[in-house]
């Protein structure tokens, strides 16, 4: 090899055959708006299932919350003088309406619908600066929100179509007393409620020690007849956590296309299965089984399409592990112990705070990085 031939290998590159930019330098072919559809498309089997249970109540309110969502953000946009369209177009407002309807029950009225998307939008995300400044997780800051301004609203839950009275031993503990003994003479109420499994369990004394009376005081609504049920979803409550099935399969397809970490719905779960259990064991009258816990409720719900935000998530392993442990244990405290009969919104909005810190204290340690002594 001669020596110029050397020399031109050796040779630096010059400036122009440089590129030069901020981090991330590890970047995806994908686009914002791509990843908004492929989590829409996860949530198709929940919004399925909502449709199948609810029926029309569930489309109109879908439709409603979507609506609203992307009218308050071309509203925020135009007054604040942005583009419109280029902030529209990525249908993370959209993605967020879909979010917010799945959080909300069948018979809510329109105005909790437009109320809710101006909390989503303006207080959940545009106040801080848009898509992916916000710290809290839009959805569930609307959620939070409407549960406080109108709790009669938020808290009143229509039952689905097949809780009627072709399923005598299932449906009888859901429904009002009153209502129950109406349908049960023929009549055609222009309105029912029923009650939530969690709710029942919330609005059941308690229990204590381990006696044959503590073990059978949630048998009503803890049994496997009624695990069955909610696992499919034929329970009241809010349209997306009813069918677990339904959540499962929407997980699957966003772990297999790598859009959440694998690491937080599992962590999530199983903390609330863990720490429900052993409350269970030693006290079975205070609280319900692992396994009621985790399919009734918000709980895969916020697990699955919730907490694993990635604006308002961790950024590392370990920091996933610690903040889905986080979310667990509040969810677990708060149902068993709280006011609220669910606690899935509360603890992620909690967790969402930490989430800088979380990332501070798991942050990886730097290539040839040596702590100082002293």
């Amino acid at each position: 090899m001669s020596e110029e031939t050397i020399k031109s290998e050796l040779q630096m590159p010059k400036g122009d055959e440089l590129v030069l930019s901020s981090s991330p330098h590890v970047r995806t072919k994908e686009s914002v708006p791509a990843i908004m559809g492929k989590v829409m498309l996860a949530l198709v089997p929940a919004v399925v299932a909502g449709i199948l249970f609810f029926g029309m109540d569930a489309v109109r309110v879908i439709v409603y919350c979507i609506v609203f969502c992307v009218g308050a953000e071309a509203l925020w946009c135009k007054l604040a003088k942005k583009p419109v369209w280029g902030t529209i177009r990525d249908c993370s407002a959209a993605l967020t309406g879909l979010l917010l309807a799945l959080n909300l029950s069948a018979g809510v009225p329109f105005y909790v619908c437009l109320i809710g998307a101006f909390l989503a939008i303006w207080l959940g995300k545009q106040v801080y600066g848009g898509l992916g400044h916000n710290p809290f997780n839009p959805a569930l800051v609307a959620r939070v929100g409407l549960l406080i301004a109108l709790p009669a609203a938020m808290t009143t839950w229509v039952p689905t179509g097949k809780m009627g009275v072709t399923n005598a031993e299932y449906a009888k503990g859901f429904y009002n007393q009153n209502e129950w003994q109406q349908l049960e003479a023929g009549a055609e109420p222009d309105a029912l409620t029923c009650a939530t499994p969690l709710g029942i369990v919330k609005t059941t004394p308690k229990v204590l020690g381990n006696t044959p009376e503590a073990q059978n005081n949630y048998a009503a609504v803890d049994n496997p007849t009624m695990l069955r049920e909610y696992f499919l979803g034929n329970r009241g409550g809010c349209l997306g956590e009813t069918s677990g099935l339904a959540l499962l399969i929407g997980a699957v397809m966003l772990i297999c296309w790598r859009l959440i970490n694998w690491r937080v719905p599992l962590c999530y779960v199983g903390t609330v299965a863990l720490f429900t259990g052993i409350v269970h064991y030693f006290m079975p009258g205070v609280t319900p089984t692992p396994l009621f816990h985790v399919l009734t409720g918000g709980l895969l719900l916020g697990a699955i399409f919730m907490a694993t935000d990635m604006v308002t998530s961790p950024m590392t392993c370990a920091g996933c592990v610690v903040f889905a442990i986080g979310c667990g244990i509040i969810t677990s405290v708060i149902r068993i112990w709280g006011n609220y009969p669910e606690g899935v919104s509360f603890s992620i909005l909690f967790m969402n705070a930490l989430v800088p810190l979380i990332d501070r204290w798991c942050v990886k340690r730097p290539f040839g990085y040596i702590r100082k002594r002293g």
